[in-house]
């Protein structure tokens, strides 16, 4: 629809990638707060390795920012290709 109202299709590309972005930011702070919490919980059951280690947590959360976001980033082009002419034509 906004590639037949006049949009470029690198502005339909980057909203679709600046609202997945902040949804997987939101979910990665989530599960950042949720892990933490939880390995506290696991902390009695473990022996000789601490519960949370902050820097495998932070790179685990940015590799699956990276993943998400480049699965986020195909739709988002391909869906920018569609000829807007043959989109809005009914079947």
């Amino acid at each position: 629809m906004r590639l037949a109202l006049g949009a470029r299709p690198f502005d339909l590309t980057r909203d679709v990638l600046v609202d997945a972005s902040r949804v997987i930011i939101a979910g990665a702070f989530i599960g950042l707060i949720a892990a933490q919490w939880v390995s506290g919980l696991l902390k009695a059951l473990l022996y000789d390795v601490s519960a949370f280690d902050p820097l495998v947590a932070l790179a685990s959360a940015a590799l699956l920012v990276t993943a998400t976001l480049a699965a986020s980033y195909l739709p988002a082009r391909r869906a920018s290709r569609v000829d807007p002419a043959s989109a809005l034509r009914p079947d």
